[in-house]
Order: structure tokens, then C-alpha cells, then sequence
């Protein structure tokens, strides 16, 4: 069972054996794990890249997933309207509903 699907679990008391100390133990153990394994993902994802018999999708994948982890994932542009800016708009609602009907 992964870390997430324990957490969840745990969420919803379905794990009353396991204290949340344990679950956070597990997820920082398992990311222990994985950073352990950094430098072989890497050579394989190098591997990918540079292999004449991988797809170009593969290859291109690869190098996209190299570049990501050594500069981080390129920023994009969002323009929307005349001028190019970007207007976000925040709204807090708030509903009061009568408790014999909760649909009005």
C-alpha cells in the first residue's frame, strides 16, 4: 500500500493501528528510497535520450524530463484579454440554506 493510500486511510479510520507518527515515518522513508536511487534514474533517462533504437517521443520525453529536474520546468506566458494581463478574480460566497430544505 503507498504512503498516499495510508494517509487516506488513516483519514478515514481505517487504520487505527497505525499512528499518523508511522505513516509520515513511511513517507519520509520512501522518499529516502527514492532519492537514493537518483543517480541510476537519471543514467536511465540518459540512456533513453541518447539511444538510436527509442522512439523520438521517448527520446524527447527523456530530455524533458532531464532538463525539468537540473533548471525546473520552463515558466509559461498566460496572456488572456486586449493588453496581454491576466485578471484573477477572487470571489468568497457565502450560502445560507434553510436546514428542512436544503435546496432552496
Amino acid at each position: 500500500m503507498s504512503a498516499g493510500a495510508l494517509q487516506k486511510k488513516r483519514a478515514e479510520g481505517g487504520l487505527a493501528g497505525i499512528s499518523k507518527g508511522k505513516v509520515a515515518k513511511s513517507v519520509t522513508e520512501i522518499r529516502s528510497l527514492a532519492r537514493s536511487h537518483t543517480r541510476t534514474a537519471i543514467n536511465v533517462l540518459v540512456g533513453i535520450m541518447r539511444s538510436k533504437d527509442a522512439t523520438a517521443a521517448a527520446r524527447v520525453t527523456a530530455a524533458n524530463a532531464i532538463l525539468d529536474r537540473g533548471w525546473g520546468k520552463a515558466s509559461q506566458v498566460i496572456e488572456t484579454g486586449d493588453d496581454g494581463a491576466l485578471e484573477l478574480i477572487h470571489r468568497i460566497e457565502r450560502v445560507i440554506v434553510h436546514p428542512e430544505n436544503p435546496d432552496s
